[in-house]
């Protein structure tokens, strides 16, 4: 996709990424949020992450915001530090042309840079095709699926958990 920039994203982006994530509550299964948040809550989300090491990055074209990606911690146990779980949102009109596969190429680079080693995807719905393929390409694995753990839109919903090694992964002890 052409003059699409990936930056990271600060406060004023934060109203096209709750219009972003509010269609994908609203019509989508990749979130089994069954209420978007508002505008409050997504600032102290925001806040939440970018008070960590976590990335949290925007695919800007022009003026527009054309998706967002964030890591953030997979459990909250200290053991579990090391590992993040990455989350994908690209707005409806930018579906389909490349932009969540260059958030997560670039989610994969920031997240090595600040010494993770494990990236999670937990991917609603097992029919998230598109999803599932683009966490493939860039070297995740399949690892499981939680068969209808998810009640959404009158109907039951898998969970696809995959996994992808960052930098040394498990080959040597992280530094502190």
């Amino acid at each position: 996709m052409t003059d699409l920039s990936i930056r990271t994203a600060d406060i004023r982006d934060l109203p096209a990424i709750t219009a972003i994530y509010d269609e994908a509550v609203r019509h989508g299964t990749a979130s089994f949020e069954l209420e978007p948040p508002d505008l409050a809550e997504m600032t102290r989300r925001y806040q939440a992450l970018r008070a960590g090491p976590y990335p949290y990055l925007v695919a800007e074209q022009g003026d527009m915001i054309a998706g967002y990606a964030y890591a953030a911690a997979y459990r909250a146990r200290p053991a579990y530090y090391w590992c993040i779980e990455d989350s994908i949102y690209v707005a409806p009109t930018f579906q389909r042309r490349g932009v969540g596969r260059i958030l997560l190429e670039q989610l994969i680079v920031q997240s090595e840079a600040a010494g993770f080693r494990q990236m999670i995807a937990v991917i609603g719905d097992s029919a998230n095709t598109g999803s599932i393929e683009v966490h493939r390409a860039a070297g995740f694995r399949m690892v499981g699926t939680f068969e209808n753990v998810g009640f959404k839109f009158g109907r039951w919903l898998d969970t696809v958990l995959m996994q992808r090694t960052l930098g040394k992964g498990a080959a040597e002890t992280p530094s502190a």
